[in-house]
């Protein structure tokens, strides 16, 4: 007898693993998904194989998560294919939505990105200085890898997306919440919706006190001991949570950790990495530049900002491949 239930997918791209983890942290409300849905692919858990979704008609799956950003001909592959079949196409997490860590690689290059961990890690040994290949002969035949992709895409750079539940990765409750509302049956907003987040910013939902003053310098977590119920960035923590989307019940600050902007910019308008570096410098005291000179004012500021020790990494952890910086030509591989 064949299943009636809405077909639910799930797929793993370019990414860590963690929105699979997300998915399974719902618990006991993973009943109420396998009650209303056919939870039909999800290469971590289901043994269903592409072929399987190859043979679906169009649109034959109501609803897909895709996680992972586009880093192979293969992720590429699997999101034309699921877009495809797919009803209802959501990015789900940040590397789906904007690139997430994996797009950090844009920026030098695939020759690099592959130097880099498999001869330049620390914790490699790799003597011989082997890189994996295209191909490589094994008894019984040869193995081939995707291809990289020249740049690591989000994957509304290659597909039409209805909605995006940013997140690295998206919480459980907003998981439940989204997929609840499905469920019901009422009316989806209009797409391109952010699914699973607040219109407001992560400090609206932070416990921590903020006095209204300035911090001397920005500083590295080794550096101090962040004093307890006291705003993280007023301290001179790199938190980004003024300009980072809320929905995550500021979570990280809760433990002593600065946002790192997971849950995307505020102001989607915004170049989220000048946004952030603008939520940092606003914390941070200019000191007094009455009768200095420019040089010393700028010296000073470098200093006061000297603890954002990779700016890369801090300001454009999670949307370098859809930032203006991202747009590298083919040239970095040359």
């Amino acid at each position: 007898m064949p299943n009636l239930k809405p077909k639910l997918a799930m797929y793993w791209a370019a990414s860590c693993g963690g929105c699979e983890i997300a998915l399974a942290n719902i618990n006991e409300a993973l009943l109420e998904i396998d009650a209303y849905f056919d939870f039909m692919f999800c290469p971590c858990l289901l043994d269903t194989k592409r072929a399987d979704i190859e043979a679906l008609p169009d649109k034959a799956i109501f609803l897909t998560l895709f996680n992972g950003a586009l880093r192979t001909e293969e992720n590429l592959e699997m999101a034309e294919l699921l877009r495809c079949k797919s009803q209802i196409f959501i990015a789900f997490g940040a590397c789906a939505a904007s690139g997430g860590i994996p797009a950090l690689a844009n920026q030098h290059g695939i020759s690099h990105m592959l130097e880099t961990v498999f001869c330049g890690s620390a914790s490699t040994d790799n003597i011989q200085g082997l890189i994996p290949g295209a191909t490589s002969a094994v008894p019984g035949g040869e193995l081939e890898l995707p291809a990289f992709l020249q740049r690591v895409l989000a994957v509304h750079e290659a597909v039409t997306v209805d909605y995006t539940m940013p997140g690295c990765p998206p919480e459980p409750e907003q998981i439940v919440a989204v997929i609840r509302h499905v469920a019901s049956g009422n009316p989806l907003p209009g797409n391109g919706t952010l699914l699973g987040c607040t219109p407001r910013a992560v400090c609206d939902q932070c416990e921590r006190e903020k006095r209204g003053s300035l911090a001397a310098r920005l500083v590295r977590p080794f550096e101090a001991l962040p004093e307890a119920g006291w705003c993280l960035a007023e301290q001179g923590f790199a938190c980004i949570g003024t300009a980072t989307h809320g929905g995550c019940g500021a979570l990280c600050p809760a433990v002593a950790m600065p946002c790192t902007g997971c849950y995307g910019a505020l102001d989607l308008d915004a170049d989220p990495g000048a946004a952030a570096l603008s939520a940092l410098v606003a914390v941070v005291d200019p000191g007094e530049s009455s009768g200095k000179a420019e040089a010393d004012i700028h010296a000073h500021l470098r200093g006061a900002l000297a603890g954002v020790a990779d700016p890369l990494g801090t300001f454009y952890r999670y949307n370098l491949a859809t930032a203006t910086v991202a747009n590298r030509s083919p040239e970095v591989d040359q």
